[in-house]
């Protein structure tokens, strides 16, 4: 052992961040490897590496007994007091034992070790960093793409997106660059595995941190996301401070926030509505942007039936049902559509008790795309 070593143990900490302690316990536990399997070895021994002076010990352990069994692992309470007469059985006694070719063989076969304890170090380190980051959105550059993963550099490691994950109207290019939300990240025996996702809902959610500094803050709050990937998502706001618009806070200045979260998403469609606490309203808003004239709530099955004018039918449940299928999840209800004229068909509209018309006031109105409405 020389400076050199020492040199290079200062060299990787600072490189790598691995602490000096972990590597030299490393380099420890391979030269104890090296001496038990080069000279045949099978007894307790430690290593002695003093950074110091470079010098490099072996010691063998043994304990104090009265009858000795294994001379390998033991010594005789007469042998040991030999050595010093204050030994006791069940006292360790060390011995050096250092061979005189010991450092060339156990560098030639400390030095696989060593390399995979310094590996396994760094992918505790990424681990450690990675597994703060789960439910986060991280920038990457696509590598490579197989049958069933996309392969994207995070950095430091690279991250697999599953085909289950990606928005079926996207095609991914080497060396794109595109945001994804880390679903999970796991420990495997060959290092730290990254999942990531771009349609899982916490995706929507995160842009619009990034780009509503209103929602970053606290001072509006994001209630509930509906997503439908590629396609169109609904997102629920809030703010508890009545001169503050969360609807208008998310879509900015002629647009340009909301734009940006639908260019990130390659076109993706997003209504914004505002969140209540009262489920007609709620429900109504979700609805967006069809007019709702009526909703009527059943508690106990968390169900409601909706009211809309007869040529709004069709925009209220929306293609394929995608825009009723949308507000269900994003309020949680489940929501039944019928038009005003099989409502009063039904004798079900108009009623007395209830609110019978449901509106919103022109300044309050949700953000929908203009070609949706009708």
């Amino acid at each position: 052992m020389s400076s050199e070593l020492l040199d290079a143990l200062i060299l990787l900490e600072k490189e790598k961040g691995i602490s000096r302690d972990v590597i030299i316990d490393a380099m420890e536990a391979a030269l104890v490897s090296a001496y038990r399997r080069n000279f045949n070895q099978a007894q307790n021994v430690r290593i002695d590496l003093n950074l110091g002076s470079g010098t490099m010990k072996v010691f063998a352990r043994k304990e104090v007994v009265d009858e000795v069994f294994d001379p390998r692992l033991e010594i005789s309470i007469e042998d040991a007091r030999k050595i010093n007469p204050n030994y006791t059985v069940e006292d360790i006694v060390e011995m050096e034992v250092t061979p005189k070719d010991f450092g060339r063989i156990a560098a030639q076969t400390a030095k696989q070790v060593v390399t995979q304890r310094v590996r396994e170090a760094e992918r505790g380190i990424i681990y450690s960093e990675f597994i703060d980051r789960e439910e986060d959105i991280m920038t990457g550059i696509v590598q490579r793409q197989d049958a069933k993963f996309i392969y994207v550099s995070l950095g430091k490691i690279e991250a697999i997106l599953p085909v289950s994950e990606q928005m079926p109207s996207e095609q991914y290019r080497p060396h794109d660059r595109i945001k994804v939300f880390i679903t999970k990240v796991e420990k495997t025996t060959k290092g730290p595995q990254i999942y990531v996702s771009r349609t899982h809902p916490g995706l929507l959610k995160r842009l619009f941190e990034i780009e509503v500094p209103e929602i970053y803050d606290g001072t509006v709050e994001l209630k509930s996301v509906a997503r439908e990937a590629g396609d169109r998502s609904k997102i629920s706001v809030h703010s508890d401070n009545p001169e503050v618009d969360p609807v208008g806070s998310c879509v900015g200045p002629k647009g340009t926030r909301v734009q940006a979260v639908v260019n990130e998403l390659k076109g993706e469609k997003i209504d914004i509505v505002k969140w209540s606490s009262d489920p007609v309203v709620f429900v109504a808003n979700a609805l967006s942007p069809s007019k709702v004239l009526d909703v009527v709530v059943n508690e106990e099955d968390k169900a409601t039936t909706v009211v809309v004018p007869d040529y709004q039918l069709s925009l209220a449940i929306g293609k394929r049902g995608q825009n009723a299928r949308l507000a269900a999840k994003l309020t949680g209800w489940k929501i039944d559509i019928k038009s005003e004229t099989e409502a009063r068909e039904a004798g079900t509209y108009p009623r007395d008790e209830a609110l019978l018309s449901y509106h919103q006031d022109d300044e309050d109105e949700d953000f929908t795309f203009p070609e949706d409405k009708e």
